[in-house]
């Protein structure tokens, strides 16, 4: 429904309401909203806002796509893409293990996913503890990461229970799902041979491996820029209501996976009005027009940026002051050469997609340029292919300009993956203007480069041995898996982790300040044990280990090493028991030996059963 208004035809009632609510929006984020009251609101309101538009997107997903649904039938299948797509994917998961890669990413997402589980806030938990068998959240704070890969998180742990195996779980499957929609894509820009082509091409890339093994949130933005672009690509063809809302609400959940990826609604904003140019009308549904409303949340939560200036951690890379400029640009180029063009027995890289990304995207650049002015007559692929590489050049230009933007760093590589698509894809839309034969003869190249060169750097990995947070983490996750109970204590700078795993534990530094809880949790034999982790360096020169920064908990503790592993040349990883607590004079290492009276009468006994409780939660670390 289109209702004319202010003498413009196509401009109906829902446009000026789409308007208002923008608006209503803007000032939401940006005016009536302060600071404090802003991480407050995404705390409380985030997820059910997530929830919101994810289900509308379902629902957006269904109307559109009901009748082919409804008339599918398994003689359709093409069993061919089903063995390339299923051996691709085999191929990616069965060389990496399952685990939490990038440490604090991952880690900080498994925890807002399990206080959306556990009571729906958005919040990374940061104290927990096992309080007589069942394990209680007892504080927390909102972290800066989006909302969406831990929203999908939670759904899991819904559903199945909660576990943080479940992270892994999600992004094996949308590995397959990804790849099933790189063929999709193929197919409609050159036929069936080039989808397996996209897919062969990401098959060969051992930094897609590392991600669809891993626990982040890298994977979900890849699937979600090709799921939009896809919709983007239905909506040019069909141009109602329904494709409309999915589209939009497809860009409204991929601006909530990364930071950068709110560049994306650029490229959707702009392919829906040139849908209406072309139409001469607004198609708006009802849900668009409330859209606005549903993102309020995101600006919000940006803030937290402005709030706490070390969320940009620039104190990560000495001699930095800002985090964008556009000076970082040459010396970021260098290193985004280096990542692609490296051997990957150093980086996990693909050369041949690097060199053949390099080689179609300014031509694919250019055959764009010189089709814009009759992009009407364009097919649908090229249409959303044309908008949204817009967004691919935007986000590659942030990147660059980023002041932690080398490519070929150990944390920062994942951020290439979004261009990676982008290079796949303008291989695939160069592809017609070579012929059939083209697809064939650079399928056999991708397929030889995986046997010659992907699978071998995938099995050895040698790429993920330089990152030492990971391979602790692996460590300590192999250690919990040890233990026949969760009902002991960890002092550990990486609390977050144990407590995702439903273990009992608390920073280092807390535990210096909190010594009297940790002497009362001592006495009171409220853990079965309590450990300590640390790292020590050690000096090329003397061989004397130090322990890092951060990691001593003073004279005071008593520390018996448990286990320990040299997991790096010049560093050694220990886990220790607290045998005891010196307190002056005393050292308390276990229950107190004194006698004391206990009251005859009921009242008396109570009112002692509920005092020690609650200095037992009070006193807890």
């Amino acid at each position: 429904m289109n209702i004319p208004f202010s003498g413009v035809p196509w401009m109906g009632l829902r446009f000026w309401l789409l308007v208002v609510s923008a608006m209503v929006a803007f000032a939401l984020s940006f005016v009536f909203i302060p600071d404090a009251l802003a991480l407050v609101f995404v705390t409380y309101a985030g997820y059910w806002l997530v929830l919101a538009a994810f289900l509308i997107f379902l629902h957006a997903l269904w109307r559109t796509f009901g009748d082919q649904l409804r008339s599918w039938s398994w003689r359709g299948i093409d069993w061919t893409t089903v063995a390339v797509l299923g051996g691709g994917a085999t191929v990616l998961l069965v060389h990496e293990s399952l685990g939490f890669k990038i440490v604090m990413d991952e880690i900080m997402l498994l925890g807002t996913s399990m206080s959306m589980h556990f009571d729906r806030t958005s919040v990374t938990p940061y104290r927990g503890h096992d309080i007589q068998g069942t394990f209680v959240l007892l504080s927390g704070m909102l972290d800066k990461r989006p909302l969406f890969f831990p929203f999908l998180e939670s759904l899991l742990h819904d559903f199945t229970g909660y576990r943080p195996g479940n992270a892994f779980v999600l992004n094996v499957g949308l590995t397959f799902l990804f790849l099933w929609m790189v063929n999709v894509a193929g197919r409609l820009f050159a036929g069936r041979v080039a989808g397996w082509l996209g897919v062969v091409l990401f098959v060969g890339l051992p930094l897609f491996a590392q991600n669809a093994t891993g626990g982040g949130f890298e994977l979900l933005n890849l699937v979600m820029i090709l799921a939009t672009m896809l919709l983007g690509v239905r909506f040019a063809a069909r141009r109602d209501e329904p494709t409309l809302t999915a589209f939009c609400f497809s860009g409204l959940l991929l601006a909530q996976v990364r930071y950068e990826s709110v560049i994306y609604l650029l490229p959707v904003a702009l392919l829906v009005g040139w849908v209406w140019w072309q139409e001469r009308r607004a198609v708006l549904s009802w849900p668009v027009v409330l859209a606005p409303l549903l993102i309020v949340h995101y600006p919000l939560h940006q803030r937290i940026f402005e709030i706490r200036s070390s969320s940009w951690q620039l104190f990560s890379q000495p001699g930095y002051t800002k985090p964008f400029s556009l000076g970082y640009i040459p010396d970021n180029l260098s290193h985004a050469l280096a990542f692609f063009f490296d051997v990957p027995t150093n980086q996990p890289n693909s050369q041949l997609l690097s060199a053949l990304g390099v080689i179609a995207t300014p031509f694919v650049l250019l055959l764009l340029v010189k089709r814009l002015r009759g992009l009407a007559h364009e097919s649908p692929i090229m249409v959303a292919t044309t908008f949204f590489a817009v967004g691919f050049v935007a986000q590659f230009g942030l990147m660059m300009c980023y002041f932690w933007g080398q490519f070929d760093d150990p944390i920062i590589r994942r951020l290439s993956l979004p261009t990676h698509l982008g290079m796949v894809l303008a291989v695939l839309a160069v592809l017609p203007q070579f012929g059939a034969a083209a697809s064939r003869v650079l399928l056999a190249v991708a397929t030889l480069a995986v046997f010659a060169q992907g699978i071998p750097s995938m099995a050895a990995h040698a790429y993920s041995q330089e990152y030492l947070p990971g391979r602790e983490v692996a460590w300590r996750r192999a250690f919990i898996a040890e233990q026949p109970r969760r009902d002991y204590l960890v002092i550990d700078n990486d609390s977050i982790l144990w407590i995702t795993h439903q273990v009992s534990s608390t920073p280092i530094d807390q535990a210096r300040k909190r010594r009297e809880a940790i002497i009362f949790n001592l006495r009171n034999r409220t853990f079965s044990d309590i450990y300590v982790f640390q790292r020590l360096n050690i000096d090329p020169e003397t061989g004397r280990m130090t322990l890092r920064e951060g990691d001593d908990l003073g004279p005071d503790f008593v520390l018996e090493p448990v286990r320990e592993e040299r997991m790096r040349g010049l560093t050694l990883t220990r886990l220790s028991r607290l045998k005891a607590v010196r307190d002056g004079p005393k050292t308390i290492s276990g229950t107190d030996p004194a006698t004391h009276a206990v009251p005859k009468d009921r009242a008396s006994i109570e009112r002692m059963r509920h005092d020690y409780i609650d200095n037992f939660i009070k006193q807890l670390p």
